[in-house]
């Protein structure tokens, strides 16, 4: 009998050890997988990604034309001393445009190409920032391109409370040189990013683009988007990917632009082991 009750009290103990081992690896997954979604929401996370960022962009144009725009950014950063980090951040445009216009014919190409560089403490405490230079180089197809080179200033700040991921990233450009008779460029950009994180990689999220044409025509500078959406951290397989999917409807724009867009959001993650 003394055996079978030793038998039972260590199987007994046995189970709770595996299901108290069980349930900590839960909590250090779920504590990891948390720590990913921070990261890959941080502009100047030592985290190395590459998002591909599906845009349906609807009513362009008198003819409500769609325009689906593919941006490849990708993201890698690198340590250059003990004290600082520099993101180098891409944008890759990848452009179908309808036919916005009778007559005027659909169109596929590359869009100009826009260059970030981030330099960014290492050791950062609650806020956490950024600063560098914006080059965007006119590789476009024709009426995707402003055939001109342009460059200026960018910022990031942000803090990360609790479940939260809150910040902003500024950047504006001017023209430096390209084709003569092209327009010369001024142009802002200001995102704002909310995130709240919840259990199983979860989180929702609002990160839209406000933009300022400085050159245009009064009641056409300004592009003001609003909405959100919900993604989440997991794994394919052995891979770290982020998957969301938004929507917003722009509550200010230039004539004949866009008035809302449908946003898919693939991102590969590689996080360092």
């Amino acid at each position: 009998m003394k055996v079978r009750k030793t038998s039972r009290l260590f199987f007994i103990a046995l189970l709770l050890t595996g299901i108290a081992f069980l349930t900590n690896a839960a909590r250090a997954d779920e504590k990891s997988t948390q720590e990913l979604a921070k990261a890959s929401q941080n502009p100047v996370s030592s985290l190395i990604s590459v998002p591909f960022e599906f845009n349906t962009n609807f009513n362009n144009g008198p003819e409500d034309a769609v325009v689906e725009v593919l941006n490849i950014k990708p993201v890698y950063p690198v340590n250059i001393s003990k004290n600082w980090n520099l993101i180098n951040r891409a944008i890759v445009p990848v452009i179908w445009q309808g036919s916005r216009v009778q007559g005027e014919g659909n169109a596929f190409g590359l869009g100009d190409i826009t260059y970030q560089g981030f330099f960014s403490p290492a050791k950062t405490g609650k806020f956490i920032w950024g600063a560098g230079p914006t080059l965007v180089m006119p590789t476009g197809a024709n009426r995707m391109t402003s055939d001109k080179w342009s460059a200026g200033p960018s910022l990031v700040g942000l803090t990360m409370p609790g479940h939260w991921v809150l910040g902003a990233l500024f950047s504006n450009v001017w023209s430096l040189g390209g084709l003569g008779d092209a327009p010369d460029v001024n142009s802002g950009s200001l995102q704002y990013f909310i995130n709240y994180n919840m259990k199983g990689g979860w989180y929702l999220s609002s990160a839209p683009t406000i933009t300022a044409n400085w050159k245009a025509d009064s009641g056409n500078v300004w592009t003001v988007p609003f909405g959100g959406g919900v993604g989440r951290i997991m794994k394919i397989g052995k891979q770290h990917v982020n998957l969301k999917l938004a929507a917003y409807y722009n509550v200010e724009e230039p004539d004949n632009a866009s008035d809302w867009t449908l946003q898919f959001t693939w991102t590969f993650l590689f996080p360092k082991k």
